[in-house]
C-alpha cells in the first residue's frame, strides 16, 4: 500500500466516524458549540463540506493537468453559500460534497496516483501530500465535534501514527510569532509515553520538531502521543495527560500552538 493509498484510506475511515455521530442529531444539537472556537458542529461540518467541494475541483484540476491554484474570487461564493445554510442543510451537503470528494480520490487509478499533482493551497502537491493535508482537517475537525458530544473522545489511533509524520510541517506552520519571540531559544525534549519516543522541540528564530533526543534540554514535555499531537494543533484540555517541567509551561505551549 503506497502512502497515497493510506491517506485516502484514513480520510474515508474518518469520514465514516464522523457521519455516524452526527447522522441522527437533532437541528439544537448541531447548532451547539463544537470545540472549535466559535464554531458550532454545524460549521465545523459546513467547513468541512466547503473544503470537500472546493478539494475535488482541485483534484479535477490536476487531473486534467491544469495547474492553477485557488484564488480568493472563486472561494467567497462557495463559502458564503455554505454560511448560509441552516445547521440541518450544512449536515447534508457536507454528507454529498465530502461522498463526491472521496469517490474522486477512490477512481485515480495506479498510475495516476503516481503522476497526480493536485494545485492545492499550499502549492502543487503530489497525491500523498494532499491527502496528509486533508487528513489534518478531517481527522483534528472530526475530533472537534466527537469531543462536544462525549468528552472522553480522542483521536484515532491510525490517524495518530500518520498525522505524526507531517507534524514538523504543522508546528513549524501554526505557531503564534510572538510566543515563538518570547519562548526562544529553548530545547524542549518531547517525552511520548503512548508509544515510548523521544524528539526535540526546538523553539529559536524558527521552531522545528525534530525526530531525536536534544543533547541538551532545557525543559521537557511528557505525555501520550494523541495528547501531544492535539497540543500541537491547538487543541489542549486541563485534563489532558501532560506535563511540561523546566523552563517551559503548559500555558507557554498553549500560546505557541494556537491551532486551527
Amino acid at each position: 500500500m503506497t502512502a497515497a493509498d493510506r491517506g485516502i484510506g484514513a480520510l474515508r475511515d474518518s469520514s465514516r466516524r464522523l457521519r455516524h455521530a452526527v447522522a441522527d442529531l437533532p437541528p439544537g444539537r448541531l447548532a451547539e458549540a463544537s470545540f472549535a472556537e466559535g464554531w458550532t458542529i454545524g460549521q465545523v461540518l459546513s467547513h468541512l463540506g466547503s473544503g470537500a467541494e472546493i478539494s475535488t475541483a482541485l483534484v479535477e484540476r490536476g487531473l486534467k493537468g491544469d495547474e492553477r491554484g485557488p484564488v480568493r474570487e472563486e472561494l467567497v461564493p462557495v463559502w458564503e453559500r455554505w454560511d448560509a445554510m441552516s445547521p440541518v442543510e450544512q449536515r447534508a451537503a457536507w454528507l454529498e460534497a465530502d461522498e463526491r470528494h472521496l469517490a474522486l480520490l477512490d477512481s485515480v487509478d495506479a498510475g495516476q496516483r503516481t503522476s497526480l499533482r493536485v494545485p492545492y493551497f499550499a502549492g502543487l502537491l503530489d497525491l500523498a501530500s494532499y491527502a496528509g493535508y486533508r487528513l489534518s482537517e478531517q481527522a483534528v475537525h472530526t475530533w472537534d465535534v466527537m469531543v462536544a458530544l462525549d468528552e472522553r473522545a480522542v483521536l484515532d489511533a491510525a490517524d495518530v501514527v500518520l498525522l505524526w509524520d507531517r507534524i514538523d510541517l504543522v508546528a513549524t506552520r501554526f505557531r503564534n510569532a510572538d510566543a515563538l519571540t518570547r519562548l526562544a531559544p529553548r530545547r524542549v525534549q518531547v517525552q511520548l509515553t503512548d508509544p515510548q519516543r523521544t524528539l526535540l522541540l526546538d523553539i529559536d528564530t524558527e521552531l522545528h520538531l525534530y525526530p531525536t533526543p536534544p543533547a541538551d534540554p532545557t525543559a521537557r514535555l511528557t505525555g501520550p502521543a494523541e495528547s501531544v499531537l492535539r497540543l500541537i494543533y491547538g487543541r489542549n484540555r486541563p485534563q489532558d495527560p501532560l506535563t511540561a517541567t523546566g523552563s517551559i509551561t503548559l500555558d507557554d505551549l498553549r500560546m505557541l500552538f494556537p491551532g486551527f
